[in-house]
């Protein structure tokens, strides 16, 4: 690595993957004004919907690519996210650092617990033991009849941020872009730093890590927390979009669709997630009205392909749709 470790290495802007990048994010920054000419406001809540669930796969992606720890409950912490907005609206609580502070809280001591436990094992036995929390956490929010039970709870009211107001779908979607590249920033320089250096080094051999005297433990617990805390973030920015919370949201489900959105963007690289929630958001929205233009009698199968374009994905590219495209000068690949 070049140069001073606290530092990021420099960027090869003439390299694919930061012409993507760049490519990616001036469209994601443009698409409120290009919608606005259009006459559409659907794909700015549609675009939302993208930027919501890429922060979240980049929470994930901090422990799962660069730590090598396989999470299949992180859903819960999104759903805290969002009812950390749904429950204080109920009772006439509509500040947004509100919201943002018991999200963050209440997610940050949930993780430092559960990681606690299940940072004491590894491979299967880690991801069951985070899935066995998520699915006492979601039973327990199906439980909470005074807030919607299995039903959910519709948002009162959006969070309201001093002059900003969630209310508004611009508003909302420049808040969710600007969460976004701030986190992708952090993580990039986090990831090149001493602590995301020993992290890679717990992924690559835990145990080596150990015998040099890392405190290995300390540091994954340190990184799950905080990816737990990014995902409850996009919790919070999902229940002021959908102007919903619901246990759903700490479905298994949706923690898979995170892994799938993690490696079809290409584990361990820092923007991958973003290009992983795109692609499998847009073929989401797009299958099913092809497949049912080209082939009528199949409409309901749609899911079918976009297995099997994930399948042909993992299969070819191993390291991702963005993973696989050049990093810079020195990258051979």
């Amino acid at each position: 690595m070049n140069g001073n470790l606290w530092f990021p290495e420099p960027i090869h802007w003439t390299a694919p993957r930061t012409l993507v990048a760049l490519v990616v994010l001036a469209a994601l920054a443009l698409l409120p004004a290009i919608t606005g000419m259009l006459g559409s406001d659907y794909y700015v809540s549609f675009g939302t919907r993208v930027l919501i669930y890429a922060l979240a796969a980049v929470g994930l992606n901090f422990i799962l690519g660069f730590g090598g720890m396989v999470s299949l409950g992180h859903a819960m912490y999104v759903m805290l996210g969002a009812y950390a907005v749904a429950i204080p609206a109920s009772h006439g609580v509509t500040s947004g650092w509100t919201h943002l502070a018991i999200a963050a809280a209440t997610a940050a001591v949930l993780a430092a617990g559960v990681g606690a436990v299940a940072l004491r094992t590894s491979g299967i036995a880690f991801i069951m033991i985070t899935l066995a929390f998520a699915q006492m956490l979601y039973f327990g929010a199906v439980g909470l009849k005074d807030y919607g039970g299995d039903d959910g709870l519709t948002v009162a009211e959006r969070s309201v941020a001093g002059l900003y107001d969630l209310s508004n779908p611009t508003t909302l979607y420049y808040v969710a872009l600007v969460t976004l590249v701030l986190t992708l920033y952090l993580s990039w320089r986090t990831v090149l730093s001493p602590f995301g250096l020993v992290l890679r080094a717990t992924k690559a051999n835990a145990r080596r890590a150990t015998a040099l005297g890392h405190p290995v433990f300390r540091y994954q617990l340190t990184a799950y927390v905080v990816s737990a805390v990014i995902c409850a973030v996009a919790g919070v920015l999902l229940a002021n979009l959908t102007k919903f919370a619901s246990p759903s949201y700490g479905a298994w489900t949706l923690s898979g669709e995170l892994i799938v959105i993690v490696i079809l963007g290409g584990i361990g690289t820092v923007f991958g997630p973003v290009v992983g929630a795109i692609i499998l958001l847009a073929l989401e929205e797009l299958l099913p009205s092809l497949v049912e233009i080209a082939m009528p009698d199949y409409k309901a199968n749609w899911m079918l392909l976009l297995g099997l374009f994930i399948f042909v994905v993992a299969l070819a590219l191993k390291r991702g749709v963005f993973g696989s495209l050049r990093a810079g000068r020195g990258d051979s690949r």
